[in-house]
């Protein structure tokens, strides 16, 4: 009665992996809703926004283009490509978090910024609804994160076994018998 997904039912590693990157595509399908919901809660307040409604408006395309950009990057492309999108989700998700206690921290101050043209009250409750979506943003991005960290892991482990050794070479065996005293361990 359900619907299965079982790629490779041999083996169970490249299932987790699998479900993994199922679960990063949900979080980052999520992002992508969150922003551009953020995106139009903003233009709500203001059809064209003040300079404070720009940079949040710009904050949000570029966690957009993070949550695309995040699919790609976990399973391919190189290691600057890969830090590029480490750093740029560290930054957006840092002010996603700030934001969001901006607006709840002085809701009336902050929609004083962005020179909104609806009731005060009714921008009191847009602009929270916006802050509960920034808090979200911000929870998710810190997912997507330590996913994307968990696939690259996943995929240089499992590169570095397929080009011979279980640690790509790096790691040799030592003979404890020319240790010193002190670190011989007798049973």
């Amino acid at each position: 009665m359900g619907v299965s997904f079982n790629i490779n039912p041999t083996s169970s590693a490249p299932e987790t992996h699998t479900k993994k990157h199922k679960f990063l595509l949900v979080c980052n399908y999520i992002l992508l809703a969150a922003a551009s919901s953020f995106i139009f809660l903003t233009l709500s307040l203001r059809l064209f926004p003040s300079l404070c409604g720009f940079f949040l408006i710009l904050l949000h395309v570029l966690t957009i283009l993070i949550a695309v950009f995040a699919c790609t990057v976990a399973t391919s492309g190189s290691g600057k490509w890969y830090a590029t999108h480490m750093v740029a989700t560290v930054l957006t998700a840092i002010f996603q978090g700030s934001i969001s206690v901006l607006i709840f921290a002085s809701t009336t101050d902050f929609l004083g910024y962005l020179k909104s043209y609806v009731r005060e009250e009714d921008g009191a409750i847009i602009l929270r609804m916006a802050g509960c979506l920034s808090v979200l943003i911000f929870f998710l991005e810190w997912v997507v994160l330590a996913l994307t960290f968990l696939l690259r892991y996943h995929a240089f482990v499992s590169s570095s076994a397929a080009n011979g050794g279980g640690y790509g070479g790096r790691f040799q065996e030592e003979d404890p018998k020319g240790w010193s005293r002190p670190f011989q361990v007798y049973a």
